[in-house]
Parts: structure tokens; C-alpha cells; sequence
């Protein structure tokens, strides 16, 4: 069993074998493996946290009035399938008593007068609704995985990237060595 943990190791023992290459690729892997967790756990906590705080300031600004349709949602042939909703303009009061009038997706149903419910930003312009706890934290979570997975993979191929040139560079060190061992004998191989 220890023998078989040696050849893990092999880079990092004395060895009339081991090129300074050999320590060098060694160190480009534990450094390289280190950053990847390390920095994808980061990367996915910090962007999970950024998207989390992002979408509960929207929710914040965010708020539901009463709204009176003044135009009926127009029942256009581009419209989803299945959809009940369609653009209407809508006119309600907020809550420091300015009136606004907007378009915003209302019932299809609606007819002029009738009361619906809209949700509006900070600035009384209306808005979609905002995303439920449950849609923030799927969305949330994809994001962190998305940046942990991202930065992992790009500090990967980066090691993977300085392993091809520490190759090359080996590659042209044998063939160096082959041209002066192959020259004494008085032929080349190949």
C-alpha cells in the first residue's frame, strides 16, 4: 500500500528522474485544485448572496394597488397560448395620493371600470411582480452554481493551459537530448 501512495507522490520525491518541470507542474496542480474549490465555493456563495439581496431590494420597492381599467387589454392574434392576460391601461392613486395611468398586463376579461390588482416600483411605474421565496431561492441557488462551476472550470484550464507549455518545453528538452546522444553514434533515429 505505500508503494501505491508513492506514485501519487512521485513529483514531489527525490528522484534522479524528476526535472524541475516535474516540481513545477506538481505545484500548478495543488495550487490549481486548491484555487477551484476554494475559489468556486467563494464565487457561488458571494453570487448567490449578490442575486439573494438584489431580489429582496426588488421585492421592497415592489407593492400591489387597487387599479381601475380605463381600456380594456387589447385581444390581439399575437397573444400566448393559454394566456389570460393582454395590455391594458389601468389608472390608480398611491399612497401619497398622486394619480398615475399606465399600461400594464391586466385579465382580458376586464372591462372598462372594473378594479385589478397591479403591482408597481419605487418610482409608481408599473412592474411585474415580484418573485416568490421559492423562485429566489431556485434562482439564487442556479447562479452560486453557475459562478462556483465557472470559476472552478476557468482555474482548471488555466493549470491545464500551463501544463501543454510545461510539455512542449519538456518536448523540446528530449528532443535537445536526443540530438546529442543520436550525433556521437554517427546516425538519427527516425
Amino acid at each position: 500500500m505505500a508503494r501505491r501512495s508513492g506514485v501519487w507522490l512521485w513529483r514531489w520525491r527525490r528522484n534522479p528522474l524528476r526535472r524541475t518541470s516535474d516540481v513545477v507542474e506538481a505545484w500548478i496542480l495543488l495550487v490549481a485544485w486548491v484555487l477551484a474549490v476554494a475559489g468556486g465555493v467563494l464565487a457561488g456563495v458571494l453570487t448567490a448572496g449578490a442575486m439573494q439581496q438584489a431580489a429582496e431590494r426588488v421585492r421592497a420597492d415592489t407593492h400591489s394597488v387597487r387599479a381601475v381599467v380605463t381600456q380594456e387589454a387589447a385581444r390581439g392574434a399575437v397573444r400566448p397560448v393559454g394566456s389570460a392576460l393582454g395590455w391594458g391601461t389601468v389608472r390608480w392613486t398611491d399612497a401619497d395620493g398622486s394619480a398615475h395611468t399606465g399600461r400594464t398586463r391586466v385579465p382580458v376579461s376586464a372591462a372598462p371600470g372594473d378594479h385589478v390588482t397591479v403591482w408597481t416600483n419605487g418610482r409608481a411605474l408599473p412592474a411585474p411582480p415580484p418573485a416568490s421565496s421559492a423562485d429566489i431561492a431556485f434562482q439564487t441557488t442556479l447562479g452560486g452554481l453557475w459562478a462556483g462551476t465557472t470559476t472552478a472550470g476557468v482555474v482548471i484550464g488555466g493549470a491545464k493551459l500551463a501544463r501543454t507549455r510545461l510539455d512542449r518545453r519538456r518536448f523540446a528538452q528530449w528532443d535537445e537530448e536526443w540530438a546529442r546522444v543520436d550525433t556521437p553514434w554517427g546516425w538519427k533515429t527516425g
